[in-house]
Order: structure tokens, then sequence, then C-alpha cells
């Protein structure tokens, strides 16, 4: 029998509060409880959910990351993995250096900590201040990874002492492949998801903390069906709504996108906490799509040559 090509992903909108640990963790778990009512395999949150988007200079001070981990490990303690693949936003710091990362965990394990590649510093943004564009080290691709060690807590409390760290998509088992895009690479002129694509990732979700301003709405719209319609896939994006404790506003607007259509989309103003959509899709629709696209496929094998069979 041929394995369902059916799947069901949830994104949200996300009231969170700058070091806010135990506030936002709550939030956090009631959105994982809820995609887990909808049949949801995967939950995707918003850019640095845990903590907070807005922490500023709390972000130099190593409580924030220390706090961040302690966050993690009661979300895994609490089940928010549990048949669940979780992309979660936070900071890490890694061989010295802070970074803004996702987190992608299932099971109660870490699975990966992919880095942001391009920091926001126009307009109100400073993420230049505080954390640092990650690059891959010389002499290694995106399919070997470096390792990141993990607290001593999680090897007592999960069994896992370290979880890879760097610029690479996730095979799940039944073929379906995952990958990581962070708000600012999406309005970069070479974004993150067109290698992703070219090296067959299906599902692509973008965790943002973006701001409003008139029409900028539509301006992320564009950028998702284009990505989508160009290169096929299926386009995951969430962002806070709310305050965030400081004057700028965040205005939601979850949505998912599949070859170029928008299927789901949460408010960008209202009133709740947790604001989740899901999408049930079939990733044959992606496939398909992809295949029908000559120069998709000339472009793809290229990619798979240059790095040594993809």
């Amino acid at each position: 029998m041929t394995a369902s090509t059916l799947i069901t992903l949830a994104t949200c909108n996300l009231n969170q509060w700058a070091l806010d640990f135990d506030g936002n963790v709550q939030r956090i778990l009631e959105s994982c409880r809820q995609a887990k009512q909808r049949g949801a395999s995967y939950r995707l949150g918003p850019e640095l959910e845990i903590c907070g988007y807005g922490c500023e200079d709390h972000f130099l001070e190593n409580d924030t990351f220390d706090h961040c981990w302690e966050s993690l490990a009661q979300l895994l303690e609490e089940g928010a993995t549990d048949g669940l693949m979780c992309d979660f936003g936070m900071p890490v710091l890694h061989a010295g250096v802070r970074y803004n990362c996702r987190v992608i965990c299932h099971n109660r394990k870490v699975l990966q900590i992919r880095p942001k590649t391009a920091m926001a510093d126009n307009g109100n943004y400073r993420e230049g201040r505080y954390f640092t564009a990650y690059s891959t080290p010389a002499g290694s691709s995106a399919n070997f990874p470096e390792k990141h060690l993990l607290p001593t807590t999680f090897f007592a409390q999960f069994g896992q002492r370290d979880v890879p760290f760097g610029l690479y998509h996730l095979h799940c088992a039944d073929g379906t492949t995952i990958g990581c895009e962070s708000c600012e690479e999406l309005w970069t002129p070479h974004a993150s998801h067109i290698d992703l694509a070219l090296r067959g990732v299906e599902i692509i979700g973008n965790g943002s903390g973006s701001h409003h301003e008139l029409r900028k709405l539509s301006t992320r719209m564009e950028l998702m069906i284009s990505a989508t319609r160009k290169c096929g896939g299926v386009y995951l994006y969430s962002n806070q709504r709310g305050c965030d404790g400081g004057r700028t506003y965040y205005d939601g607007g979850a949505m998912i996108v599949v070859n170029g259509r928008i299927v789901a989309q949460a408010p960008q103003f209202d009133v709740h906490d947790v604001n989740l959509i899901t999408a049930t899709v079939d990733l044959e629709d992606v496939r398909s799509y992809r295949a029908s696209n000559p120069a998709f496929g000339i472009q793809a094998a290229r990619k798979a040559t240059e790095e040594g069979g993809g």
C-alpha cells in the first residue's frame, strides 16, 4: 500500500512578552495543545518566542540564554513535542557567539538547531547589536553540521548530550523533508528558501518577529506567494501579535502558502493570546508542481552535483 502524502501543518500568532518566560511557555504549550487537537504533525512558532523578541540588551546577558534552555526543558517535560514536531524560536550561545536560532524538537528530543544567516538592521530593527549572522564553517557543508553541546540538565532529563547545529534540513522516515528560514532571510536577494527548494525540501517554516507597517503584510504575502509559485512547496509563516512590552506592535498574520496560493491565514489584529491555524496539504501536489517545471529540475540537479550528490 502506498503511504499517504497528506499532512496537517500548524502555525500561529502568539502574544509573547519580553522576559515573560513562564507566560511565554504557557502560550507555547497552548498552541501545541491546539495543534494536536487539530491533528497536526508539525507546529511552527514565532521568532524568539521563548524569551520574547524585544529583550534588547538582555540578549547580552547569559541569564537570558540559560532561562531559555530551562523553558525549553519545561516544554519537553510537559509533553509539548509528544507526537508533534515543533519549531521553536530562541537565542543560542554557540562557541562563544550569540545566534538567533530555530530549535526543532520531536518526542522530547532536540533534532536540530538552525541559526539565522541574515540580521534585520533596518528601520526599527537592531539585531546586529545582539546576534551574529551565521556562516557555514570553511570546508564543511549543509550535510555535515557542527555539534552543539546541550546543557547538562538535558542529559539528566532526556538522555541527550548534543545536537546538530548549522544550515541543513530534516529528512523524515516517510520521505517528508522540512527546512527553516528565519524572518529577514525571506527578504534577502538570495533567500534561504531557494537553496532549500533546490535540495528537495517540501515544507519550509519561517518564524518571524515582524512589526506592523502600512502595506507590509501585502509585501510579506507577495514574497511568500512568489517563493512558492517559482519553486513550489509549502511555506508556513508565524509571527508575534502584540507589543512585547515595547513600543513596537507585531501584527500577526500567520499563514500557510502552497505552490503560490494562500490556503490559511490568521488575523492581523485580534485579542487572542494564541491564534493557531492549520491546513491539510498533499505533498504529492508539491512534487508534481516541481516536476512540471523543467527549469526547476535542471537547477535542482545542478545543485545536487555541486554538493556531491545532495
